[in-house]
């Protein structure tokens, strides 16, 4: 009888039904901040980013003053042919930027990158040297622009005051912003002065994820410091790569403040034509034409999306064959 009534009540327990385990509905004051939460930074994207970069695209087909809309004229694709055959500044431009992006891959990325690998060793003072490295990104472009204009002021700069070259009657003296075959190798040095503690704060951030076994199991197999970085510690930073690249081609295809600066509020000083300035000059500058500057920052958005994208999508299709 008491087997019986054991093996009744474990199937009576069996058969009973298991309780769900309980879903939180969300109240209506959840749903309102979720709402707010998300709709808010979505509206702020919207607003400011993607409907004035879609007018932008729809001005640079017209010819108009800026002034009242009465005055916009459809002209197609005049003002493209234009910037492509009748527009002097365009090509230098061009090739500045494509100079400015090269000099950023090869110059202050890579020694970003070697600064944060030398940091990452626990090296005595490593604190202080992050500190003084970094400080340059946190201010501002323009800020670091007037830094580096007092640095290079012909007369009584620090640069042209230390290598003896001040004396505007002198052999040797030296317009760093005003030579054209100078200025544009200026502006790159003070771009990577600031770019370099930037890569460096990303790159070291990603060192200290990198998990520790991965460098034990080298340092077993026989790898000294350089192939451990190389071969291991590289490709586990695969994400930060990444990164460095998306960065380092926007902000050479952007640039723009710190030139504005050290080119004397010139949008179009020999030697500084950038795609950027010019897009600024022939928006707001003292003849303004939204078109023609739309246009150009159009150019520039296809460009810049072309870059990216085609490294990304060969950036996936590697990741998927392997």
């Amino acid at each position: 009888m008491a087997l019986t009534a054991d093996v009744t009540g474990k199937n009576a327990k069996a058969a009973a039904p298991r309780r769900r385990p309980r879903t939180r509905v969300l109240s209506v004051g959840d749903k309102l901040f979720l709402a707010v939460l998300i709709g808010v930074p979505l509206l702020a994207l919207l607003a400011f980013v993607w409907l004035p970069a879609l007018a932008s695209v729809g001005i640079s087909f017209t010819q108009w003053d800026g002034i009242g809309l009465s005055s916009i004229h459809w002209v197609g694709l005049q003002n493209y042919k234009n910037i492509f055959t009748n527009y002097p500044p365009f090509w230098p431009a061009v090739e500045h930027n494509i100079i400015w992006m090269v000099f950023t891959a090869l110059v202050p990325t890579p020694a970003g990158i070697f600064l944060a690998y030398q940091l990452d060793r626990k090296i005595r003072f490593s604190r202080v040297y992050q500190m003084a490295i970094f400080l340059p990104v946190v201010l501002s472009t323009a800020v670091v622009g007037f830094i580096w204009e007092i640095v290079y002021d012909p007369d009584h700069g620090l640069l042209n005051n230390a290598l003896g070259t001040n004396n505007p009657s002198g052999k040797h003296y030296i317009d760093w912003l005003g030579d054209p075959h100078l200025n544009l190798w200026a502006v790159l040095v003070a771009s990577a002065w600031r770019h370099t503690g930037y890569v460096m704060i990303l790159y070291l951030a990603g060192l200290k994820s990198v998990d520790p076994s991965l460098r034990e199991a080298a340092a077993i197999d026989g790898a000294n410091g350089r192939q451990t970085f190389l071969r291991v510690i590289v490709p586990a930073m695969k994400p930060i790569n990444v990164t460095i690249i998306v960065v380092t081609v926007m902000e050479s295809l952007r640039a723009f403040d710190m030139v504005y600066v050290l080119s004397g509020n010139n949008g179009s000083k020999q030697g500084l034509e950038l795609l950027s300035l010019l897009i600024t000059n022939n928006t707001v500058g003292e003849s303004p034409r939204p078109g023609y500057g739309s246009a150009l920052a159009t150019v520039l958005l296809v460009v810049s999306l072309a870059a990216i994208v085609t490294f990304l999508v060969q950036n996936f299709r590697k990741e998927r064959q392997a």
